[in-house]
């Protein structure tokens, strides 16, 4: 079993999700948001250091964080940018892999479609954890990220070994 940190970064919310999974069967841990109010070096200390809180609380073993989109609005993009910035560093200082999985990605892992709605992405978390509380969309996509790790590292393995079985080298 692996203890995996997803993150889903937001300039105003930044949800997290904490799983153990061995790439099969996952089980929640916990999860959350941490809400940001004020100026933005502000909020981008307070997703510093709720990051840090979050690491220190359970420990993962790998962290897993959603990429940028490519937003219509430029101002956006650059905030967003700059919360991923605070939560990257929060987890860099740890010692810990930050691995990136775009939302195409996350959709593509866990729902099998890259442009799944963010509902269906929440009720697939949901069934693939067993969690039957309410959750806020924040804190559902963070989960998934964190399952579409765990997912694509079982993947990878199984594959390297299958690779290894049949004598080929990557």
């Amino acid at each position: 079993m692996q203890r995996i940190l997803g993150i889903d970064p937001g300039s105003r919310v930044t949800g997290f999700g904490v799983i153990d999974s061995d790439g099969v069967k996952s089980r929640h841990i916990a999860s959350g948001c941490i809400r940001l109010d004020g100026e933005v070096a502000g909020r981008l200390a307070e997703i510093f250091t709720g990051i840090g809180e979050v690491v220190d609380a359970y420990r993962p073993s790998a962290c897993a964080i959603e990429n940028i989109f490519i937003a219509k609005n430029a101002m956006s993009a650059l905030k967003l940018g700059q919360a991923r910035g605070a939560a990257i560093c929060a987890l860099a200082v740890t010692g810990l892999d930050v691995h990136e999985y775009s939302p195409r990605e996350v959709k593509q892992a866990l729902v099998g479609g890259g442009g799944a709605d963010k509902r269906q992405v929440a009720y697939m978390v949901a069934l693939l954890l067993n969690h039957r509380d309410p959750m806020k969309l924040d804190e559902s996509d963070a989960l998934a990220v964190a399952l579409c790790h765990a997912h694509s590292r079982h993947l990878q393995a199984r594959l390297a070994d299958q690779a290894r079985r049949a004598g080929v080298r990557r």
